[in-house]
Order: C-alpha cells, then sequence, then structure tokens
C-alpha cells in the first residue's frame, strides 16, 4: 500500500495543455469513481483548478498504480498516452505526502501562499468523501495537511498581501494604457475571480464597469453589491462592440469571444482593445491575438507580475518548509501504527509465492511453452491477484480504524494463515469529518 500523486501544474504544462486536461465540476463524481474502478486504485481524490490537476491516490503497486492513473487520464481526456506523459509530475510515498502538503498550503501555487487552494483541495476531499472514494490512509492525510494549512496561514501570515489573478490581470491592463481611469471595461463572469478583479479595478480608479455574467439575476445582485452597471448576456455583443477593455473569468468549456467576432469588431473602430482572459479552460480564441490592434493576455502572461510579489514572502516560505517536515514525519509515524502495512505486504508475498510456485508448474507440465508465451501467462496470473486482493486490502484498512480493530485483524490473519503481530496492530482511529480538527 503506496501514496502516490499524479498530476501537472502550470510548471509542468503549458495552458494549451492545462486547459484539456481539466475536470469540470459536472463530471467530478463520475470521475471519481471511474478512477477507482481502476486496478491498484485503493483510493482518490481529483483536484482540478485553473493551474493544476492532480490525483492524490493510495496504491497496491507503485509502478502499476502509476500506469493506470496515466492510463485514466489520457482515457478520460482522450488523449495519447505517450503525449500526455511529459507533462506529468510523480510523487511517491514521503515526496507524495510533503507534495499534498505544500499544495494545499499554497507553497506550490502560481501565487505562494494563497488560500484559495485551500478551499479547492478541501472541496475535492469532501466530494471524495461522499462519494466514497477515500479510506483510512487519504482521511488522515487530507484532514492533517488541511490542518497543517490553516495554522501556517494563521501564524505566518504568508497569505496576508498575496498578489490574486485578479489584481495581476488589473496590473497588465495599467502596464497596457497610461490612463486606464475612463476606460470602458467590461467584465464577463460573476464569480469570485471576476468580483475581485472588479474590486481591483475600482481600486485602480477605473469607473467605467459594466458586468455580464450567463444568468442576470446573479449579475444584477453583484453589480449592485459592487456599485457598477450590469448588462443582461443578451447584450453580450455589444458591449464588446464599445468596450476597449475586457476581462472574462467564467466556467465555459469552450472559447466565448471568438476571433472572427474580434475582427469583425476591430475592422468598425480605431481604438484599440485590451482581452485578459483569467479563465482555464480559455475563454477567449488565443487567435484573437492575432487581430490588429488587439492586445491578449492569457493566465500565463500574468506570471511576470505574481513574480515580483513571491519574492518578497520566500521568507515565509523557508519557515513553513521546516515545519512541514515535522507534520510529514509525523503522518508516517501515526501510518506505521496502523500494523495493516506489514500484513498487506505479507498477504501480496504469499500470493506472489503461489503465483511463482504454480508458474513453475506449469512450465514443467507444459514445456514447450516460449519465453513470450511465459511472459504473458505470468502477467495474466499477476493481474489475478491484484483484482483478488484488492478488496481484502480495502477492508483490512478499514478495519484498523474500527473499535475491535485487534479483533478484526487477527481474525484476517487466521484467515489468510499470516504472521500474528499483534504488537503492530493499529490502535482505534477516530473517523471525524474534515472540518472538525481546528
Amino acid at each position: 500500500m503506496y501514496i502516490l500523486s499524479v498530476g501537472l501544474n502550470h510548471t509542468s504544462a503549458p495552458i494549451e495543455i492545462r486547459e484539456r486536461l481539466a475536470f469540470h465540476t459536472e463530471e467530478e463524481e463520475m470521475a471519481l469513481v471511474s478512477l477507482h474502478q481502476e486496478k491498484s486504485i485503493l483510493e482518490n481524490v481529483i483536484i482540478s483548478t485553473c493551474n493544476r490537476t492532480e490525483i492524490f491516490a493510495v496504491v497496491d503497486q507503485l509502478h502499476t498504480g502509476r500506469y493506470y492513473i496515466k492510463r485514466f487520464l489520457a482515457n478520460w481526456f482522450q488523449m495519447d498516452m505517450q503525449l500526455l506523459e511529459p507533462y506529468l509530475l510523480f510523487f511517491e510515498e514521503e515526496a507524495a505526502v510533503k507534495h499534498i502538503y505544500r499544495v494545499t498550503s499554497g507553497l506550490d501555487s502560481l501565487i505562494i501562499g494563497e488560500t484559495q487552494i485551500l478551499g479547492q483541495v478541501k472541496e475535492a476531499f469532501l466530494s471524495a468523501q461522499t462519494i466514497g472514494t477515500t479510506g483510512t490512509i487519504l482521511n488522515q492525510l487530507l484532514r492533517d495537511a488541511i490542518h497543517f494549512a490553516k495554522n501556517m496561514h494563521h501564524t505566518t501570515k504568508i497569505n496576508e498581501n498575496a498578489v490574486s489573478i485578479s489584481y495581476a490581470a488589473v496590473e497588465v491592463v495599467k502596464k497596457t494604457h497610461a490612463d486606464v481611469s475612463n476606460k470602458k471595461t467590461v467584465v464577463i463572469g460573476a464569480g469570485k475571480m471576476g468580483t475581485l478583479a472588479i474590486q481591483n479595478m475600482t481600486g485602480a480608479k477605473i469607473t467605467d464597469i459594466t458586468l455580464v455574467n450567463r444568468t442576470d439575476q446573479r449579475a444584477k445582485e453583484t453589480a449592485q453589491q459592487l456599485g457598477i452597471q450590469w448588462r443582461s448576456n443578451q447584450e453580450l455583443a455589444a458591449e464588446i462592440q464599445e468596450a476597449e477593455i475586457i476581462i472574462t473569468s467564467t466556467s465555459a468549456t469552450a472559447p466565448i469571444i471568438l476571433k472572427e467576432a474580434i475582427t469583425n469588431i476591430m475592422a468598425t473602430r480605431e481604438k484599440p482593445l485590451t482581452l485578459v482572459d483569467m479563465a482555464l479552460p480559455r475563454n477567449i480564441e488565443a487567435s484573437c491575438a492575432d487581430v490588429p490592434n488587439v492586445t491578449l493576455f492569457d493566465i500565463d502572461d500574468l506570471g511576470d507580475v505574481i513574480q515580483e510579489n513571491t519574492e518578497q514572502r520566500q521568507a515565509l516560505v523557508a519557515e513553513i518548509e521546516q515545519h512541514l517536515d515535522l507534520a510529514c514525519a509525523q503522518f508516517f509515524e501515526w501510518e506505521k501504527q496502523l500494523g495493516v502495512v506489514p500484513i498487506i505486504k505479507e498477504l501480496r508475498q504469499n500470493a506472489l509465492d503461489i503465483q511463482a510456485e504454480t508458474m513453475v508448474s506449469l512450465t514443467n507440465k507444459l514445456p514447450n511453452l516460449t519465453d513470450r508465451e511465459q511472459v504473458i501467462i505470468g502477467k495474466h496470473m499477476k493481474s489475478i491477484i491484484n483484482q483478488l486482493l484488492k478488496q481484502p486490502v480495502s477492508e483490512l484498512k478499514e478495519m484498523a480504524t474500527n473499535e475491535d480493530a485487534a479483533s478484526q485483524i487477527e481474525l484476517f490473519q487466521k484467515i489468510f494463515h499470516l504472521k500474528d503481530n499483534e504488537e503492530e496492530i493499529a490502535p482505534q482511529i477516530t473517523t471525524e469529518k474534515v472540518g472538525e480538527k481546528a
């Protein structure tokens, strides 16, 4: 039983790849269940944001776990596995645990120390818990990581004065225009990032701001709260026609602003147009940048502005890293106390010994088997073992959290003729929900 992290982020993959491998909210449950049904996958959580797609998993074998997660991603997003692999980041065991802590704390984010990822990890964890794709290991690990992140944000204040994507969007607009105060600005999307962008624009003395959203009621309520005007989605084309600055942040799965439309608009006017796309998948067709008098920024173009602020917080990162090493050590100490790891290894080794003995007997009885045939048979036999052991291993892990864990694990050992390691059996572990640990 091993902990594995597989994914990609803003450091390993360009935006063109990240947007192709982003899970949409409406398909999250199906993806979790589908991944959980893959061989070797005992537990799993999927995190998908504008800057990363990550899978945290507990697997029965590292090499097969890596393969089946890669295959799942390739199949789900209909991408060739060889094309996908160069962009993937793999972390195993201790490195995986440390990576999960870093992600949850915001140390691995484009904006170092930001707190939005903490909420996203928590939501992903709760979704997986609700669906039933987490178990003893990931429940404990993610509870600990969330608690650690909250504590570090509170004690170090690293999240204070952190540059946001929305702030960076407004900064690039200010660098593009000598005076932005009187520029007609349209913000598309009334979500959190769109709202923050409007607040940052108001702070930059931009006064002519119009909000457009897919639902009129949300646009109206948000606009009234922020003291700006709004228009219905049906009026978007007219608003784009007059706009000098457009900032987008919607959950649309395909571009909503196309090159053809921008080309037609720019053919009828002389004033320039600045487009800022904060979404992933992108809301603005990349080829809009080719239209004369149009300047386009996507989420990767905002990195320079963010980097300037990041350098000011590196000392705090080093401080958190020291605490992080201790937290990881404590988690592995907890895992060792479970006592199920050596039992699972012994169970698997017994099964492999039987497979090896059977293979010898088979080759004695069928001496004409070619080397290739023996390899194929061996692989299929191991596949049978993996499938047979998957459910018993999952049940054994859950036994360790029960009040009568010792007696249940002892019975498990007797059934499978395993050694009696009574002193290693885990003490009772609470099954609190995330958020109960302050």
